[in-house]
């Protein structure tokens, strides 16, 4: 922990999560808009599953740590629903274990305190037709479709309504975009561009916006650090006082509620 003690946002979850700080992703839009409020903490891992992330979740997030997240947004689900190589090896995890193991991340994550919050996002659509046409050698062997994409986001959401656990379904929030496929998946036909990337961000803060969480963790209730007047800012007009600059959002392109 550098500095005075901000809220910790951590991103936990497979490469959805270790490539959204890449080419405007959501995780990038996340630290930007939370600067000087809270750290977002990126804990993405290109390729896991929830069988490998259930391996190591007392090592990524110990219970015994001095400083517990405030929230941890998770996705695990795509390489999950992946269909079951012959051979044994790969990502599949069955429906039901799948279930199971993001059951006992959820209520892992949620006892680090009681005041650590949890978002889970669920699987979202995939570009079936860049996959089927993938000259890829580790894509050439994988087969996912939307089919089974629907199945594991549809359970993460069930449970999460169990649990009553925040949510955001990915999978029917993409596709409210006529040209997703297009607009919002990457070439390679899994990944959030940026123009996805925008559509979660926005649907993550209105579930932090409504959560009635105490404290909240929404980004305009939290205080800006350091955010007092100073005499050491630009000279206001009047030549008598300065312009605090601390709370400025005119270099986003997007103003974000």
């Amino acid at each position: 922990m550098t500095g005075p003690e901000r809220p910790v946002i951590v991103l936990f979850g497979s490469s959805f999560v270790q490539y959204s700080f890449s080419n405007g992703g959501w995780g990038a839009i996340l630290a930007d808009v939370y600067a000087r409020k809270a750290d977002i903490v990126m804990r993405g891992y290109q390729g896991w599953n929830s069988r490998r992330a259930l391996e190591v979740i007392d090592k990524i997030f110990p219970k015994d740590a001095k400083v517990q997240p405030s929230l941890v947004i998770v996705y695990f689900g795509g390489n999950d629903s992946i269909w079951k190589h012959s051979s044994g090896l790969g990502p599949h995890v069955p429906l039901d274990e799948y279930i199971e193991n993001m059951r006992k991340i959820a209520l892992h994550i949620e006892s680090l305190s009681n005041e650590t919050r949890l978002i889970m996002i669920s699987c979202p659509p995939v570009n079936e037709e860049v996959l089927r046409k993938s000259k890829s050698g580790a894509l050439a062997n994988m087969v996912r479709t939307n089919e089974t994409c629907k199945r594991y986001s549809d359970a993460c959401i069930k449970l999460c309504q169990e649990l009553k656990i925040e949510a955001v379904d990915l999978f029917h929030i993409i596709q409210k975009k006529d040209d997703w496929a297009t607009t919002c998946i990457m070439p390679d036909g899994i990944h959030l561009t940026e123009e996805g990337s925008k559509l979660l961000v926005t649907e993550i803060f209105q579930v932090i916006k409504n959560a009635k969480w105490e404290p909240s963790l929404y980004w305009k209730s939290l205080p800006t650090e350091f955010g007092e007047d100073s005499d050491y800012y630009l000279v206001a007009p009047d030549g008598k006082s300065t312009i605090n600059p601390s709370d400025w959002t005119y270099h986003r392109n997007i103003r974000w509620d």
